[in-house]
């Protein structure tokens, strides 16, 4: 990501882009007053056009995602080549998921994999006692993502 701001210009890779609570929970990213996102650079990657982003609400009215799941596929003669997993609305900040990719390239694209690859993105969280239900609906937001891009 590009930015613009007082002190200068300066890119900021996006895994480094938002930011956990800590001391300062009113804060979501890096972004320092003053600051203008100028451009993001997308690497270019070929299966992408095989990507779909599917966010879960709670109410149509609701801007925020309870769980979303963005991912990309490349399938090949039924096995998956390559693969992109980025989850939301689960945790302090979306993340991609290294796991999950692991978890299906070189298996066949099907349901049972995506079930494996949602499990393995979900394997480390600790829900809080509120929000537990999110665990099982990330999973499934997943899966559901997964299928309805490897059709």
């Amino acid at each position: 990501m590009h930015v613009r701001g007082t002190g200068g210009a300066r890119t900021i890779p996006f895994g480094e882009f938002h930011v956990l609570p800590g001391t300062h929970p009113e804060r979501e990213t890096v972004l320092q007053p003053g600051d203008v996102i100028t451009a993001i650079d997308l690497p270019a990657i070929a299966f992408a056009r095989h990507s779909t982003y599917l966010k879960v609400r709670d109410r149509a009215s609701f801007a925020f995602a309870l769980a979303s799941a963005a991912v990309a596929l490349d399938v090949q003669a039924g096995t998956i080549r390559g693969a992109r997993v980025a989850l939301g609305g689960v945790g302090t900040k979306p993340w991609r998921s290294h796991e999950a990719e692991r978890a299906l390239i070189g298996r066949p694209a099907d349901v049972a994999t995506y079930r494996a690859a949602a499990a393995a993105a979900l394997a480390g969280a600790r829900p809080q006692t509120h929000n537990a239900f999110k665990v099982e609906l990330a999973k499934r937001t997943l899966v559901r993502a997964l299928t309805e891009v490897s059709t």
